[in-house]
């Protein structure tokens, strides 16, 4: 029995290693008062063929050149990690990039929308996969469960320029390239919404190495293996970027401000307009509720056809051969943290899902993120385990 135990544990807490981490924010306005968004409020299109946008900040270390193909993002060695984020936030909106990744074993692509509190919406890329593309959503941060992630079919996405478009609002998500949608997340999809992304979002693009030398096993499995740089330089191109933002239905947005006490809903944020105004989400209650009730009624069968409404069809695998794959994907981890989280700290780790633990029916592939540490309730599940042994 105590081999058993043992056992049990081990594995209970090395999946919980490949869930745990988060993304990094530098203020989390659920927990105090933190400045307002300053709000996007309109659709603006961003052409990098043509050199620097004002609207996005490198983050530090960051070094991007231009060209005829777009803004270049260069990995020669481990510690690279380009970055750059959006000084302005959406408040549910649509975004549209022209990108063709980075190759390479163990070099990521990542393009992701990402919040105050922690929601995220992401496309990622492994340099060595030539035939999928990754998908993957984050509500308040929460890593607990086995099913956000998904693979979606695409030929060559290191070679070829192609459309990745997320479309976002507050009754569902929808993932598309080249103008077909790949998936869709509704609103009570996410734990009855409490883990839909839902709050006012930066845009974060980046390009990181998930193979290194002292990338942990895992992230480097994840990442297509470790990285052969005698092959250097690697260069994803992130061409022009399309952004509109929706200003949950308000116009001439100026600001988003979460008032004190915001749970993180998208009701409790006010959008606060050129005239000095404030209009909160919250005044539609009813068409919220409504929309839910939609939602949830919906959302099942909505779900499983949505992956499959164009040739780019989404991969899938057994509950099994999952988590097998995601023993190695804990590296949407690193992937926001430098991709997604690395404006606010370079060694932050990211958001990121582990295989789908369902063991009725098919799970969408997943990716995960990486944390070590000890979990007391990662423990206690691995006496559980063991006892039913």
């Amino acid at each position: 029995m105590f081999s058993k135990l043992l056992s049990a544990t081990t594995v209970v807490l090395a999946t919980t290693q490949l869930v745990a981490a988060q993304t990094s924010t530098a203020c989390d306005p659920t927990k105090k008062t933190c400045p307002d968004d300053p709000a996007l409020g309109t659709t603006v299109t961003v052409d990098f063929t043509k050199g620097k946008s004002d609207l996005f900040t490198a983050a530090d270390g960051t070094t991007v050149t231009y060209d005829g193909n777009g803004a270049v993002f260069t990995i020669n060695k481990a510690a690279d990690a380009p970055t750059i984020t959006s000084n302005k936030y959406i408040f549910f909106g649509k975004v549209e990039l022209v990108v063709e990744a980075a190759p390479g074993a163990g070099i990521v692509t990542s393009f992701v929308l990402q919040s105050d509190d922690l929601d995220e919406i992401d496309w990622e890329w492994i340099g060595s996969d030539t035939t999928q593309v990754q998908s993957d959503y984050f509500g308040k941060g929460d890593t607990s469960t086995y099913d956000r992630g998904g693979y979606h079919s695409v030929s060559n996405p290191q070679s070829n320029y192609y459309t990745y478009t997320l479309d976002w609002t507050k009754d569902y998500v929808r993932w598309y390239i080249n103008g077909q949608q790949v998936r869709e997340l509704l609103y009570a999809d996410a734990k009855g919404g409490t883990r839909f992304p839902q709050t006012p979002m930066q845009i974060k693009l980046g390009t990181w190495c998930g193979g290194g030398p002292d990338s942990p096993e895992g992230t480097a499995e994840w990442a297509g293996g470790r990285t052969d740089f005698s092959q250097a330089p690697f260069i994803a191109h992130y061409k022009t970027l399309t952004i509109t933002d929706y200003s949950n239905g308000v116009k001439n947005a100026e600001k988003y401000h979460w008032p004190s006490g915001s749970d993180g809903s998208y009701s409790s944020i006010d959008v606060i307009t050129g005239d000095g105004s404030s209009s909160s989400a919250s005044s539609s209650a009813s068409a919220t509720s409504s929309a839910k009730s939609s939602a949830t009624s919906g959302s099942s069968s909505a779900t499983k056809t949505s992956e499959t409404k164009s040739t780019l069809s989404t991969s899938t695998v057994s509950a099994t051969s999952s988590a097998s794959a995601t023993s190695g994907s804990e590296s949407s981890a690193s992937s926001t943290a430098t991709a997604s989280g690395n404006n606010d700290s370079a060694s932050a780790s990211s958001s990121g899902s582990a295989a789908a633990a369902n063991t009725s029916a098919p799970a969408t592939t997943t990716s995960g993120a990486l944390k070590t540490g000890f979990s007391v309730s990662a423990l206690a599940a691995g006496l559980m385990v063991a006892f039913m042994l």
